[in-house]
């Protein structure tokens, strides 16, 4: 079952998506970054959708989202942030069931158009996502964190 999530769950969807970030080489701190994830999630004027998938009484998966605007298109989208299961819960329809509630949600905020991305070495979540009918775009994606970084800004 696929529903959106509950305040009384955070602990589950950080612990979540701290073995997402892992599995993907990156850091997500459970006791730092859970209660900023508990904002964005649950205030009342929430920044991100989070869903979850539940089976037998357990979390195994998550989706967040953002509604963004796209310039090119002159029209607002969804941007699927992190769709996520657990290795035992794949290949299960649980992503299937997932993107289908993430275009739900698109449709009733009115948006037209699903955006995401995966990273390039990530086979299964590519062909996974093919099999949709989405459309990949060669782009590299990048990050700045002016307070970390270490080298010079622009010449």
């Amino acid at each position: 079952m696929v529903r959106p999530a509950r305040p009384s769950e955070i602990e589950a969807i950080a612990a979540l998506c701290a073995e997402h970030a892992a599995y993907e080489g990156a850091a997500f701190s459970v006791d730092e970054d859970h209660k900023r994830l508990a904002h964005a999630i649950f205030d009342e004027d929430p920044r991100l959708w989070c869903f979850v998938a539940e089976a037998d009484g357990t979390i195994v998966g998550y989706a967040t989202c953002t509604k963004d605007f796209s310039t090119w298109r002159a029209a607002e989208y969804l941007h699927l942030d992190c769709l996520y299961t657990t290795a035992d819960s794949r290949n299960a329809g649980i992503g299937t069931e997932m993107m289908g509630v993430i275009l739900q949600h698109a449709s009733a905020l009115g948006c037209s158009t699903l955006e995401w991305q995966t990273p390039a070495w990530n086979a299964n979540a590519i062909r996974f996502y093919k099999r949709f009918g989405a459309i990949g775009s060669n782009k590299v994606r990048f990050r700045w964190d002016p307070g970390i970084s270490s080298s010079g800004g622009a010449q």
